[in-house]
């Protein structure tokens, strides 16, 4: 089990999802954690659970879409639990119109990155993960229900367009901040996971032949779980991982060696 004790955790879309997962695994190894989500309510039940089982969180507001908030975010995390050594940029959504899945998904990251690995470097560094995506590795193909018409193939092409984009640009993102800080002491990698049964994958998910099509993309034959990617952003965050960097890591069930 990696050792977080004494790190602090600021771990961004921790409402739901693979981010609570993550906020209640790296608490669970040591970490004080700040839960920053859009969904306030849901950040602060995330931390409260923490709490509760003797850990040490805070939830907050974030908009990851504002560089500004970000930069603001990192600070409080700081100041309020004396220094901040991991930064998880793991804010997405799915389903979302071009501009909007560019601004949460890489814009967001990017923001992250930026204000997150100049703060690092410049207080003795650290750890930065990000949620990427097999979409950031490869292209994606849906089931039949939703290839049925013209109308729904060119949905898919934008839905699908943005995210992949968004997500290769996550990927790009990450080498590039690994090369350009890693000699300050700052390791950046990402998470490529494949389907994980999270609220976002819950429309695909609803769909006729979505399951069955789904486990098939997968040579486990299962979808993953968030337990599953937060068990990865814990060892990435970990000293154990201290000469990996510029990664970015399929935990896919085996969806990209297909």
């Amino acid at each position: 089990m990696p050792d977080l004790k004494d790190k602090v955790a600021l771990i961004t879309g921790a409402a739901s999802g693979i981010g609570r997962a993550s906020a209640l695994r790296m608490a669970g190894d040591g970490a004080k954690v700040m839960c920053a989500d859009l969904d306030v309510a849901g950040a602060e039940a995330t931390a409260n659970v923490i709490n509760q089982e003797g850990g040490d969180a805070l939830g907050c507001e974030l908009n990851v879409t504002d560089p500004d908030a970000v930069k603001a975010t990192i600070e409080r995390t700081a100041e309020t639990f004396g220094k901040l050594n991991v930064i998880f940029n793991n804010a997405g959504i799915g389903g979302g119109t071009w501009d909007q899945t560019i601004a949460v998904n890489l814009s967001g990251v990017y923001y992250g990155l930026f204000h997150g690995a100049q703060h690092l470097a410049n207080n003795g560094g650290g750890s930065i993960i990000n949620t990427a995506s097999v979409a950031g590795l490869v292209g994606l193909v849906g089931p039949s229900s939703m290839l049925q018409s013209l109308d729904q193939d060119i949905e898919m092409a934008e839905g699908a367009g943005s995210y992949i984009a968004a997500k290769h640009g996550v990927s790009g993102l990450t080498k590039q901040f690994a090369i350009t800080f890693g000699q300050r002491g700052v390791r950046v990698n990402a998470i490529a996971p494949g389907y994980i049964e999270t609220p976002m994958t819950e429309n695909l998910r609803s769909l006729p032949d979505g399951p069955e099509f789904l486990k098939g993309l997968h040579p486990l034959g299962r979808l993953g779980q968030p337990e599953e990617i937060a068990s990865a952003a814990a060892f990435l965050a970990s000293d154990d991982a201290s000469f990996i960097t510029g990664v970015v890591l399929p935990v896919d069930g085996g969806y990209t060696a297909r």
